[in-house]
Formats: C-alpha cells, structure tokens, sequence
C-alpha cells in the first residue's frame, strides 16, 4: 500500500471513500500525478518513485493555511 497527498484548490471536488483514478505526467527529471478530471494535483515525484498504480481511494482530506489536502491510497 502507497500513500500519497494532491493539492485540492477548492473544497467539496472529493470526499474520504471516494475511488479515484489518476493521469501521470512527465517533467524532464520528475513524475506529477493529477486526479481525473483535474481535481487534484500531487508534488514532483523523481522518476525512481514513479508511481505503479493509476487508480487509488480516498483516506483523508486535510484543509490548513495553505489549502485542501487529499491523501490517497494505492494498491502496489
């Protein structure tokens, strides 16, 4: 099992429990994910932690200062 947090911009896109699919995208030396259809976006993940599994559910969604914070996990 893999966790992971996607940055959410605004609150009610996802709800815990929910089954998510992602979309990988490819930067020059990094791996980002994004929930379908843009929901939520991850960090920059370098290419030895690219991730397995393109589909994934909801533990917690977290909201501080700096915004929405969804954790997902993975079955790899």
């Amino acid at each position: 099992m893999r966790t992971m947090e996607f940055k959410m911009e605004r609150p009610g896109l996802l709800k815990e429990g929910d089954h998510v699919t992602v979309t990988e995208g490819v930067l020059p030396s990094n791996y980002y994910y994004t929930i379908d259809p843009s929901l939520a976006m991850s960090a920059n993940f370098p290419f030895r932690e690219r991730l397995l599994a393109r589909e994934g559910d909801v533990t917690a969604i977290v909201q501080n200062e700096r915004g929405f914070y969804v954790t997902v996990a993975f079955e790899e």
